[in-house]
């Protein structure tokens, strides 16, 4: 008997992959979760029935989200990391030289147990408890709620904008982000499908563009992902990643980007420059 999973992007979009087999299967107290190993995408990470990550495209969602904005900002010392429970955002992060700390708040433990457990290419950095590496079970939004000038880059990689990750696209965490933010701080969000959930990008955008002085959106094709094309953006308070001088930029161990990709990823079709008017 053949056994296939489907996400359902929208009520009349899915996307529907043949599943070898369930490699875990449990509930946390936040949500769903489950490890399956697919033909497609190889060993992949659902939650709430959501595809989160896979082996096989991962490190473009998690090489764009970390080394963007850590290439942007001039000298990340100290990094935040909202999510991330798969850990392959701190993967990346830790490669920079010049960041001392990352502290990683992800609210779901089980999250981080099982992808250590059935993820360990992606959670590489958690499993071996890199130096950098300050992992805690804790909830992002209060995390920030309670700092003032404190981290150099704040990334949220956070998953789709219900259970645990509604509050994470309003205005308030916004405000809170820049507040947890030093003078010439910045951060990045990802947000989603231009395509798939151009209203939900153009509220985040409005909301970030109202209180950073600099917003620029970025993408990157994820063939996971709704509709295979993601997007990204960033609040700065300083640094345009359109002005980065990238033969400057640390040559890192990675599949997807690279000093060209770091500039290009910023050119926008019309129809998302419209979008974002």
């Amino acid at each position: 008997m053949e056994l296939w999973m489907t996400e359902f992007q929208t009520k009349n979009l899915g996307l529907t992959t043949r599943i070898k087999e369930t490699l875990y299967s449990g509930k946390s107290k936040f949500q769903d979760i489950a490890v399956v190993d697919s033909e497609q995408f190889g060993r992949m990470l659902v939650l709430d029935g959501v595809y989160q990550t896979s082996v096989f495209d991962e490190y473009i969602y998690h090489e764009m989200i970390a080394h963007v904005p850590l290439f942007t900002h001039p000298n990340p010392q100290k990094v935040l990391i909202i999510g991330g429970g798969d850990g392959g955002s701190a993967r990346e992060v830790v490669k920079h030289s010049s960041v001392e700390k990352a502290v990683m708040v992800e609210i779901d433990g089980l999250v981080v147990e099982v992808s250590k457990q059935y993820l360990p290419e992606i959670s590489e950095a958690m499993r071996n408890q890199h130096p950098k590496l300050d992992l805690r079970i804790d909830d992002g939004i209060k995390h920030i709620a309670e700092l003032e000038n404190h981290y150099d880059v704040i990334i949220v990689d956070c998953s789709d904008p219900i259970g645990p990750g509604e509050g994470l696209f309003t205005y308030e965490f916004y405000q809170s982000v820049k507040k947890a933010l030093k003078a010439d701080g910045l951060f990045v969000q990802q947000t989603e499908s231009p395509f798939i959930h151009a209203e939900l990008l153009q509220r985040a955008w409005k909301d970030i563009a109202s209180l950073f002085p600099i917003t620029r959106l970025y993408l990157a094709p994820i063939p996971l992902y709704p509709s295979g094309t993601h997007c990204f953006t960033i609040g700065s308070k300083v640094h345009d990643p359109l002005t980065v001088d990238t033969s400057t930029i640390e040559e890192l161990n990675t599949r997807y980007h690279n000093r060209d990709i770091q500039k290009s990823c910023f050119t926008l079709p019309n129809f998302i420059k419209q979008m974002l008017k």
